[in-house]
């Protein structure tokens, strides 16, 4: 289940970005408030993605000891910023919408996979460290897990570089359409 839910987030998101793109309205100010948030998002993602040993291990290292959700946070950030770089504001209500209504039911669905897979564990972890805003101080496991840390090895067998390229994809567009104006009629 948790498969389908990523196909349909990332076939979503990619059907918003055409029209997103034609409609974007960005300027040099604009960029320079979005690509902030965009590139706080990419960190965090990226750290994530490097930390995490998907359905193999429990991650409760790096930012996950902060908060249980640190890629859909990243994804939150990244949105934001080119939302807020593209120009349109409604497209940054679109994104809200969206963003909350998909990743919403993913975390949910997310949340009794890893209940299933881990169990008394993860219950454990859930109950100290939040779904989404990260808490100040790291959670700390009752027992020690191997694998810790960042590694980059991980973040190119999670594919977090596709993330980083499209984001810069859609940065470097809306850079030349705010230098050279919309190619569209």
């Amino acid at each position: 289940m948790a498969r389908d839910t990523g196909t349909l987030r990332r076939v979503i998101a990619w059907a918003l970005i055409p029209p997103f793109l034609w409609y974007s309205r960005p300027t040099s100010a604009l960029l320079l408030w979005g690509m902030p948030f965009s590139l706080l998002g990419l960190l965090l993602r990226g750290w994530a993605a490097g930390s995490i040993h998907k359905d193999q291990e429990l991650t409760t290292s790096g930012p996950y000891a902060y908060l249980r959700n640190p890629l859909y946070l990243g994804t939150l950030l990244i949105g934001i910023g080119v939302t807020v770089a593209g120009g349109a504001s409604e497209w940054l209500l679109l994104f809200l919408i969206y963003f909350v209504g998909v990743y919403g039911k993913t975390m949910s669905l997310e949340d009794n996979r890893l209940t299933d897979l881990f169990g008394d564990a993860y219950r454990d972890y859930a109950s100290s460290v939040p779904s989404f805003l990260p808490k100040m101080v790291p959670y700390q496991p009752s027992r020690d897990s191997e694998g810790h840390g960042f590694r980059l090895k991980r973040y190119y067998r999670n594919k977090e570089w596709e993330a980083l390229l499209g984001a810069v994809a859609i940065f470097g567009f809306l850079a030349i359409r705010a230098l050279f104006g919309s190619p569209f009629p």
